[in-house]
């Protein structure tokens, strides 16, 4: 006969068996219906009973993410690392991503170079780090001198010339330097940049998440792969919460998440940096399954597999037309692709 839990008594106050449970099935709950005030007051009083439970923790920590209190997930993800609550990997992904939010450069590399000569990270993760830790190598560089003589001054005339700069990888330095400031002044040579056919797709990209943290809520005119869009920034999605991106990797992981876990990462990284790019514009084929499938079959061409369009076409559901179209799209992107930073 299985014993009756006693209450948990805490600062004289007595707490019923399971409250702590009930609290975490609640919080969770109103996470997913994206309540994340509640949320965190939820899984705060959980975790208050149950302060070591993975889920519980893990939890908040998105909870934090999602109400946009980095520093708060921040300390509880290195909190949980430093204590081995969760999955190890999964949770350096999100402390990664949290200092990203936050512009630590210096704190990722670190975390990264110390993965790295541990040898701890596994050979599936291997480019998927690196590539972060050459992007917040850049980033956390001084400026170099030859670069600064060119870069805006806090108090010149408010301008950016961004199309002074026929570099990258300066133009990705100005940008970056506009997160510590009001964006404002620089609307107008923002939305310059913004409809310029010679203006990168992926600096794009950052002006318009930068623009969206800010608050701007005023329309501007986005040109991106010969296409025009207006946006107001305030009401597009968040980049990783794209409704046809988040489709599509679904559909994916239905059918290789668990039966093929390496395929399926590549397969996500590729998705997530086409819809990067791509942002915030639907394009064509609307069919989400068409995507997926292109998606799949490219990863098996670019890994050396044979694409079998027949097969695949028969597994998703969706024409070859359909497919071809999506796969032509995406390879327009990839060449494309980031600055090399």
């Amino acid at each position: 006969m299985k014993k009756r839990e006693k209450p948990q008594r805490k600062d004289n106050v007595i707490f019923f068996p399971g409250l702590e449970k009930r609290l975490a099935d609640k919080g969770l709950e109103s996470l997913q219906k994206k309540n994340f005030a509640e949320a965190i007051t939820l899984l705060e009083e959980a975790r208050e009973l149950d302060a070591e439970n993975g889920d519980i923790l893990i939890g908040l920590v998105l909870a934090y993410f999602e109400a946009a209190s980095f520093h708060k997930a921040k300390v509880l993800t290195n909190e949980m690392l430093l204590k081995g609550i969760g999955d190890y990997f999964q949770l350096v992904d999100l402390y990664l991503t949290i200092l990203i939010q936050l512009h630590e450069y210096p704190e990722i590399v670190s975390t990264i170079e110390a993965l790295l000569e541990e040898k701890e990270i596994p050979p599936e993760k291997q480019d998927h780090f690196l590539t972060i830790l050459q992007f917040s190598r850049r980033m956390a560089e001084n400026i170099q001198p030859e670069l600064t003589e060119d870069l805006p001054e806090e108090n010149d005339s408010k301008k950016l010339n961004l199309f002074s700069f026929h570099n990258l990888n300066q133009q990705m330095l100005v940008i970056a330097n506009l997160a510590e400031k009001n964006v404002r002044p620089y609307i107008p040579e923002i939305q310059d940049y913004l409809i310029a056919e010679d203006g990168h797709p992926f600096l794009k990209t950052m002006l318009l998440t930068l623009l969206k943290e800010q608050e701007y809520d005023k329309e501007l005119t986005v040109n991106k792969f010969n296409l025009l869009q207006k946006v107001i920034p305030t009401e597009l999605p968040e980049i990783n919460l794209q409704t046809r991106m988040k489709k599509i990797e679904e559909l994916i992981g239905d059918r290789l998440e668990n039966s093929n876990p390496v395929l399926f990462e590549n397969i996500i990284g590729m998705v997530e940096r086409i819809f990067f790019i791509s942002y915030p514009f639907d394009l064509q084929p609307e069919s989400p399954d068409a995507w997926a499938a292109a998606f799949h079959l490219l990863a098996h061409d670019y890994l050396g597999i044979e694409p079998k369009i027949n097969s695949i076409s028969g597994e998703y559901q969706v024409s070859s037309d359909k497919i071809e179209l999506a796969m032509a799209k995406i390879r327009e992107i990839e060449e494309i692709s980031y600055p090399n930073i």
